[in-house]
This record gives C-alpha cells, structure tokens and sequence, in this order.
C-alpha cells in the first residue's frame, strides 16, 4: 500500500513501473485476501513451468527497476 501512496507517478519513463507493480500486488493481495479458495484452485491447476516463467519475468522487472534507480543520470 506503500507503493501506491507514495509512488503513484504516471510518466512516461521506467518509473511508471514502480507504480503499476505496487497496483499488481496490491490487487494480488485483495484478491488472494478476499477469494482465497478461488486463488488456491487456481493455482494448484497451474504447472510448475508457468510458476517458472512468471518468477522469471519478476525478476528482469525488478532488475530493470534496480538498475535504472541506481543510474546517477536517472535518464
């Protein structure tokens, strides 16, 4: 919730980033909050390969962000 209060920054740069992925998992959060059967359902029918891949795409999104937050010309 942090995220979203602090960072809502709509550019049209890297940063917007930061802001959807505090959007996401907030949604992810209510969502798994609030229908947590649905979600656990859901989830067991998934393959591990699709886990995989999802992790995967989290983790070039975080190193984007860390990368480019750590640029002295933050261009």
């Amino acid at each position: 919730m942090q995220i979203v209060r602090a960072h809502n920054h709509w550019a049209r740069d890297w940063t917007v980033l930061v802001t959807l992925s505090g959007w996401f998992f907030l949604a992810l959060g209510l969502f798994r909050m609030f229908a947590a059967g649905l979600y656990q359902r859901g989830s067991q029918s998934t393959s591990a390969g699709v886990f995989m891949a999802l992790e995967g795409l989290l983790l070039v999104l975080a190193l984007i962000m860390t990368l480019k937050a750590y640029r002295t010309d933050h261009g």
